[in-house]
């Protein structure tokens, strides 16, 4: 039996379902933002700033961060294990990737949910 170190009792559906949850939300919060865009040519700064205001499109877009941040962790965990196999490096890799994907989504939420 072959195990390995960063995999932390993952499975591989697990992966999969959380891959296609994400890129299903991040396709309908893209799908959103261009229909918007489209049907709002005259877009000004109280219009865009007035669509985050409401709580629906803050939760919307919190949803979209999560996801992109799921996505992205789990695409780049799967790209590190089949690519760089030194443990240390790869692990080093990884903690350096968790750690950017943390301070993006973060910064993400303040900025949605900040003053």
């Amino acid at each position: 039996m072959v195990t390995n170190i960063t995999n932390f009792g993952r499975s591989g559906l697990s992966d999969w379902l959380i891959q296609r949850v994400s890129a299903v939300i991040l396709a309908l919060y893209t799908l959103f933002i261009v229909l918007y865009l489209l049907f709002n040519p005259g877009l000004d700064y109280a219009t865009w700033s007035g669509l985050f205001a409401q709580t629906w499109m803050r939760i919307f877009s919190l949803l979209a961060f999560v996801s992109l941040s799921a996505h992205a962790w789990v695409g780049l965990w799967t790209v590190t294990t089949d690519y760089i196999k030194p443990t240390g490096i790869r692990v080093g890799a990884q903690t350096v990737i968790i750690l950017a994907i943390f301070v993006f989504l973060v910064w993400g939420i303040q900025i949605l949910w900040g003053a």
